[in-house]
């Protein structure tokens, strides 16, 4: 029996019997959730897409089975499939990923190598938690870097008029957008800046508040490619 699984349960879709279909989409499914636990550890996730990565195996291996051994055909159906979670939302690195694994375990289970698949997932599920639990990968973000918005009148010539106090609270700073707003009356400025001491915000706000009218301002927390985190 061991020598069976060890070698597949099947070489074609001839060879497929009831006991081999059920212990290669079982094993898919039991997988799949298993893959799904895993991901959910530490990390941020929709309950559909939970789902969608449980069942996703199972439902690559059924694929496979049917296309009679033709793993090109399985791969490319496979992967048409895959590609419905992320047809209208953008996926992150981390849940494409995860889709590409369950992808490879359903593959495994298709072929009929269920212990091959149960190997990789384990591996590849310990890699997961241990990397995620270290801070492997974290970046190392300024955590005085902020985005900020100041609102000025469209009159205004805002060309190097903060400067001076961009000098006395930043340690670096830089124009990154200028838009206009409430019809064209105001101008909104955006900046990257660097403060140069944690919790001189409320001074700086102050002062230019006396130069651009007292209009709003507003500052953000920066990620690491320069945009605004909300």
């Amino acid at each position: 029996m061991f020598d069976t699984v060890i070698q597949g349960i099947f070489s074609s879709t001839a060879d497929i019997t009831l006991g081999g279909f059920l212990i290669g989409v079982g094993s898919a499914l039991v997988l799949g959730i298993a893959m799904a636990f895993m991901y959910m550890y530490k990390n941020k996730y929709t309950k559909s897409f939970v789902i969608t990565l449980a069942t996703l195996p199972a439902i690559v291996s059924i694929v496979i089975m049917m296309v009679s051994g033709s793993i090109g055909a399985g791969v490319a159906v496979a992967g048409t499939f895959s590609l419905v979670r992320f047809r209208s939302v953008p996926g992150t690195a981390k849940e494409i990923g995860s889709i590409f694994l369950a992808m490879a375990v359903g593959l495994a289970c298709g072929m009929g190598y269920p212990l091959y698949a149960l190997i990789f997932a384990v591996i590849m599920g310990i890699a997961n938690i241990v990397l995620t639990a270290t801070p492997f990968g974290e970046s190392k973000k300024n955590e005085l870097d902020r985005v900020l918005h100041i609102t000025v009148p469209e009159d205004l010539e805002y060309a190097g008029i903060f400067d001076d106090i961009f000098v006395k609270y930043l340690s670096q700073y830089k124009m990154i957008q200028v838009k206009t707003t409430n019809l064209g009356s105001l101008n909104k400025l955006t900046y990257n800046i660097t403060l140069g001491k944690a919790g001189c915000e409320k001074q700086m706000i102050d002062e230019l508040r006396c130069r651009n009218g007292n209009l709003e301002i507003n500052i953000t927390s920066q990620t690491t490619d320069g945009r605004e985190q909300l």
